[in-house]
């Protein structure tokens, strides 16, 4: 049981702080513009539990945990969302342009996050030789939760920042259109990239380019971190510790 409770705390801990400050970034990004919306809501918080939503930071990424942890007795997988910062655009000089930038935030807040994990790591070795493998799990999954869920976030999909990202950066008659399928919200991102490659695999057909992008780009994000961080990325197995 108390290996399970550790278990547990290395997943969540890292998700909760990448999250909650990904949130907390969203809110003072459009505070730097001139919208306080996210402050009167009292947004403008790193406590976690003003950013959770029941659904998507509780119930979906606690089933997929327990799931796991109880079946493959690891965590490879976990998807979920937290409550969206509130941002009133049309208090931005640029309202598109500003709305880039508070999308930016978020997952630019994860890189940083990562960074400050690659860089952690270099005290490790100071720790008691037997808290050493632990706090390099920790800082490893800490490291790769942060750039999954900013190169994720990233995704030219909306409502995810790269969609939002894409509506500043398109001509308005095209970012309109774009904008439009916002709409549709989180179902959008769980039909194209959680539901459909796998229904298309049930018939034999390999589609998952999402995937297959981020499987290809975090390993290339985590040597680049460490690189950055000072570590020396030579090794062709490349790991915190």
């Amino acid at each position: 049981m108390s290996d399970l409770i550790l278990r547990v705390a290395l997943a969540v801990v890292p998700i909760v702080l990448a999250i909650t400050l990904h949130e907390a970034a969203h809110g003072y990004a459009a505070l730097a513009m001139g919208d306080d919306t996210a402050k009167k809501a009292g947004r403008l918080s790193l406590n976690p539990f003003v950013h959770v939503d029941r659904v998507g930071t509780i119930l979906l990424p606690g089933f997929l945990l327990i799931a796991q942890l109880l079946t493959i007795h690891r965590v490879v997988f976990m998807f979920g969302w937290a409550k969206p910062v509130p941002v009133a655009a049309w208090r931005f000089r640029h309202p598109r342009q500003g709305m880039m930038v508070v999308a930016a935030a978020g997952p630019a807040m994860n890189f940083f996050l990562a960074w400050l994990g690659a860089l952690a790591a270099h005290l490790v070795v100071y720790l008691p030789a037997e808290e050493v493998g632990l706090a390099a799990e920790f800082l490893e999954t800490f490291i790769l939760i942060n750039l999954v869920l900013g190169l994720f976030n990233l995704l030219p999909i909306p409502p995810l920042d790269g969609g939002r990202i894409v509506v500043g950066l398109l001509p308005m008659r095209m970012a309109q259109a774009w904008a439009q399928l916002e709409r549709l919200g989180i179902l959008i991102v769980l039909l194209l990239v959680f539901l459909l490659p796998r229904l298309l695999a049930d018939f034999g057909i390999a589609f998952d380019p999402f995937s297959d992008l981020l499987n290809s780009v975090v390993p290339w994000a985590f040597r680049l971190v460490l690189m950055l961080a000072g570590h020396d990325v030579s090794s062709s197995d490349v790991r915190v510790l």
